[in-house]
């Protein structure tokens, strides 16, 4: 009974602590995506209402920060750094719903450290990369982020879902956050990730943060409907 009952504590200690590691992971990484893909935004003055190179320079930012991530610590926690990603992985049945609260709390976590240290580096009258209202339009904003957070989080779940495609899926991943902010950002400045925006408007304030709700809700619904797609669309395909 003694060796029975050391044995569960021994497990349930190593499970605890993998999921530690998990959440740690994910902190990491959002903070990563934070300072490299929202401080290119803030460092290169890139803006909707004026197109130049510093869009490129902008979405490249945050994929190739998806792409380090991927490989670094995509083995450990599987890159979510996202909300969003998370929320569809959940409701894909991919991750229990205590993963899902560990992962989502370290994620913003993330997202603030990472935007504090931005606006140690660059202050806040940068912007720290957060995000704007469509043609001054909650409505086309909120439609905007829910049709590029849709497109996103598909390409995750297709790019995850089989072991085959392990090897470069971090590349198509990040590939697809490049693909949306290309278009995303001449609109609402590109979100599909609640963590990223939180973190720069809790610090810019004002404008910023009191429509940050937006860039939370419209990234869970797309998320949550490229999920039920998904699943729609390979339930009965073998893994």
């Amino acid at each position: 009974m003694l060796l029975l009952l050391n044995t569960i504590v021994a497990t349930v200690s190593q499970k605890g602590n993998e999921n530690m590691k998990k959440y740690i992971a994910e902190f990491i990484g959002t903070m990563v995506l934070v300072i490299f893909g929202c401080g290119t935004a803030a460092a290169t003055g890139v803006s909707g209402a004026d197109p130049n190179g510093a869009y490129i320079l902008t979405a490249l930012a945050f994929g190739l920060s998806i792409v380090a991530m991927a490989y670094s610590i995509g083995n450990v926690s599987g890159c979510h750094v996202n909300p969003a990603v998370s929320v569809g992985v959940f409701l894909a049945g991919k991750m229990t719903s205590k993963d899902f609260v560990g992962y989502v709390v370290a994620q913003f976590l993330g997202a603030i450290v990472g935007a504090a240290i931005l606006a140690g580096l660059l202050g806040v009258d940068t912007g720290l990369g957060a995000n704007g209202l469509f043609d001054a339009s909650i409505g086309k904003s909120l439609i905007a982020e829910i049709i590029l957070t849709f497109v996103f989080v598909m390409a995750v779940l297709g790019a995850t879902d089989k072991i085959a495609n392990s090897t470069v899926a971090g590349l198509v991943i990040g590939l697809s956050l490049t693909l949306v902010h290309i278009l995303g950002i001449s609109l609402t400045g590109t979100s599909v990730n609640p963590a990223r925006s939180f973190g720069p408007a809790l610090f810019v304030g004002g404008d910023a943060f009191s429509i940050v709700w937006i860039f939370i809700v419209a990234p869970v619904i797309g998320s949550a409907l490229a999920a039920v797609v998904y699943k729609y669309l390979t339930s009965g395909q073998e893994a």
